[in-house]
């Protein structure tokens, strides 16, 4: 008797149930996700093709991907990709994986360079403070024509794997991607004349990250990406700094934060001299979490 074929239907039942088994929050979803990335087939088209057999191959990255997903590794690690806003990204280990929060934050700096406007003769100058996959830097060079971001990093993988994102993008002539601290490999002739700075810094504090953080993100993403220090601001506090070298007058800096820090990284805000303006935005899920604040 013939042995049952591995059909999408078959599998997309097994992985499922398999995923649940094992922990998975939204096992559906990740099954999908996964049969997606070994067929090549779209979440609609696995639908119209249920009673499709899967090919050698794609049983064998459907079982690697698989056990890695069941062992608790993310989502994107295991397919090595992900959407964000109207971009794709390559997403590997080593390297954050963007949150749907950071749209927000993205949503925020596109409108603070709107109010820029003729400030910055249409042609603004972007500093990009961790640009991880380079998912921020990358949305407003091609949401906001004209813009140039200089997008620095502290990790080597981080600074290769946004490099990767950008060509793939075809950004290149207008995205340059830096490996250095803060802003230390920024051209000096750069500094005091950026429109906006903008970063998604490290801001989980210590004890909550140790504790409180599922083990899906602490194992599996770096740690470098997501410590803040005890209150979470360590980083911030070193961004707030840098902005009044780094921005020209009238100048924004888009920040996204933890949302039980970003009220007090404002009041850091409104404690120093030279800034207009500081003010909290909402995320999705109406929680406190970027925090712009605007140059005088």
């Amino acid at each position: 008797m013939a042995e049952e074929p591995w059909t999408v239907r078959r599998i997309l039942d097994w992985t499922c149930g398999y995923l649940e088994r094992n922990g998975d929050e939204h096992p559906r979803l990740s099954t999908e996700w996964l049969l997606c990335n070994a067929t090549g087939l779209t979440r609609v088209e696995l639908y119209m093709n249920f009673d499709q057999p899967l090919m050698p191959d794609e049983r064998a990255i459907m079982r690697e991907s698989v056990r890695r997903r069941a062992a608790g590794e993310p989502l994107q690690y295991v397919t090595g990709e992900m959407p964000f806003r109207h971009i794709v990204l390559r997403c590997e280990k080593g390297v954050l994986i963007p949150r749907p929060e950071t749209e927000i934050l993205v949503d925020v700096a596109l409108e603070s360079l709107k109010n820029r406007g003729d400030a910055c003769g249409g042609a603004p100058l972007v500093l990009e403070i961790g640009t991880g996959t380079g998912c921020i830097a990358l949305s407003l060079a091609s949401e906001h024509e004209g813009t140039r971001v200089i997008a620095t990093d502290l990790s080597p993988a981080a600074v290769k794997l946004a490099t990767r994102n950008r060509d793939a993008l075809n950004l290149a002539g207008v995205v340059e991607v830096v490996e250095c601290d803060l802003a230390d490999g920024v051209p000096d002739v750069l500094m005091g004349r950026f429109d906006l700075l903008v970063s998604n810094p490290p801001y989980i504090p210590s004890d909550i990250l140790a504790h409180d953080v599922p083990s899906e993100v602490k194992d599996h993403e770096p740690e470098l990406a997501l410590d803040g220090g005890d209150d979470g601001l360590d980083v911030f506090r070193r961004i707030l700094e840098l902005a009044p070298r780094a921005l020209a007058p009238g100048g924004a800096l888009c920040v996204e934060l933890f949302e039980d820090n970003v009220d007090m990284a404002a009041d850091l805000v409104r404690a120093e001299p030279g800034w207009e303006s500081a003010e909290v935005r909402e995320d999705l899920t109406h929680r406190p979490r970027v925090l712009v604040a605007v140059r005088e």
